[in-house]
């Protein structure tokens, strides 16, 4: 008997899983276990006392769809916990698992079925990167992609992820016509295979795994542009929130990123110094070649352009959008854990009045960090600030600040859907796909609380 197995058969029957699986890749070894069941969720003070040395008991590895039925049949049969996951880039305990199990590595799938113009179609294991590096040879990249595009797969990027980078022209995931299909695996004793598309493929976004399996993936593309990046320095930061806001206005300027950020967050940019001079606010942003000038007419001379490059994402380069969304956070943890940050949602209609109050109501403890994004047809900001943790009890006074001023917050402190993802929640039925799917509760249980299950 593997060590692995004797140590949890009291729990679960590990032994009992490994042989109903034939030869499913699965490592046991539990230092590599344990590392595989963590993601990024250490941003989060809060979630770090939560979820530290929360593990699997087992990773399974499938090669195609049929090991995950494998897998999927032996679970439920049984009744062993499953939390499925790609890369583990995600902040908040996604992809740990809290009542251990087996964790379903689902890194290995990464074929592409095949690809039109405008549309793909893929395993959920392939990462992003590699995805766009398919399809910009026919002329086409992905509507949108987070800021661990390099890391993240795109099976993970749907069950976990909400918008990105490309958000200021298409939105977040949740808006109709972002995700075409989802193939999904049924967690039951014979499991079955379920094709969401349109609107109910909504039913797994961001959904953390809990209502299917994703096997399969199909995701409208954008025309692919020479995207150029762009640093500019302001005097003060709302000169680069208006400028910010129009481009974000100007329809006719071809765009894929545009972030505002106080200082002193650049001044944790190690590599690109030179290029965020000391005391200014700056815009970092991606735009289309042939509408540069065009960009740079609408900053005229309200900031000052210090950086300007043909956007390279290869091997051994670091774009631009690797500081901008969560990896801002990333950039200033690198040198201090002391800081965290939340997810905001200002109101369209007062957006950079709204930007400025919370600006003015926290100095230099909630530091403003935007993100220009289309949200239900308009435009506004998502934000990512940077918080001067100090307590538990003062992050859940700020939230509330935030909410009262009517700033919605999607909490980054919690691993619950119900707690976490107000602001980006989609119509879809999610509970009403779990109960069909996972009819035990097996599939990332815990992470949907108000879930109980059908069956026994």
């Amino acid at each position: 008997m593997p060590a692995t197995a004797a140590k949890t058969a009291a729990r679960y029957d590990i032994d009992g899983f490994l042989r109903a699986i034939g030869d499913v890749p699965v490592t046991t070894d539990m230092q590599r276990v344990r590392l595989r069941s963590r993601d990024y969720f250490w941003y989060s003070p809060v979630l770090n006392k939560q979820l530290h040395g929360k593990s699997a008991d087992v990773v399974a590895t499938p090669r195609d769809e049929a090991d995950v039925i494998a897998v999927a049949a032996a679970c439920a049969r049984s009744r062993i916990p499953l939390t499925p996951r790609g890369a583990a880039t995600g902040n908040y305990g996604q992809a740990v698992p809290l009542e251990g199990g087996v964790l379903l590595d689902l890194t290995n799938m990464t074929k592409i079925a095949w690809q039109k113009p405008g549309i793909v179609r893929c395993e959920p294991g392939i990462k992003m990167n590699d995805l766009d590096a398919a399809t910009r040879p026919q002329g086409w990249e992905l509507r949108m992609h987070p800021s661990t595009k390099r890391m993240a797969t795109i099976g993970g990027f749907v069950g976990g992820g909400s918008g990105g980078i490309g958000s200021i022209n298409y939105g977040g995931l949740r808006e109709p016509g972002n995700i075409l299909c989802a193939r999904v695996v049924t967690v039951e004793e014979t499991p079955r295979i379920i094709e969401l598309r349109t609107d109910a493929a909504q039913k797994v976004n961001r959904a953390y795994g809990t209502t299917g399996i994703i096997t399969a993936l199909e995701m409208p593309l954008a025309p692919a542009w020479a995207w150029v990046d762009v640093i500019v320095a302001f005097d003060d930061f709302f000169d680069a929130m208006q400028v910010g806001y129009d481009v974000a206005l100007a329809d006719g300027v071809v765009k894929k990123l545009i972030t505002p950020m106080i200082w002193p967050i650049p001044q944790h940019f190690n590599a690109l110094k030179a290029h965020c001079p000391e005391g200014k606010h700056v815009i970092f942003a991606m735009i289309a070649e042939p509408s540069l000038e065009s960009f740079k007419d609408i900053v005229g001379t309200r900031g000052t352009i210090t950086y300007e490059q043909p956007h390279d994402d290869g091997p051994g380069k670091e774009p631009l959008y690797e500081y901008t969304w969560n990896h801002t956070t990333l950039q200033w943890l690198k040198q201090d854990r002391s800081i965290t940050y939340l997810q905001c949602l200002f109101p369209h209609d007062r957006l950079i009045e709204s930007v400025r109050q919370m600006a003015e109501m926290f100095p230099d403890e909630v530091l403003p960090h935007t993100e220009f994004i289309r949200f239900a047809g308009r435009i506004t900001c998502s934000a990512l600030p940077i918080v001067r943790y100090t307590t538990e009890e003062r992050l859940n006074e700020i939230i509330a600040l935030h909410e009262k001023h009517g700033v919605f917050i999607a909490n980054p402190h919690v691993y619950t859907l119900e707690d976490g993802s107000r602001h980006k929640s989609t119509g879809a039925d999610q509970l009403g796909m779990k109960a069909e799917a996972d009819p035990y509760g097996l599939l990332n249980p815990g992470k949907m609380r108000t879930y109980v299950p059908t069956k026994s």
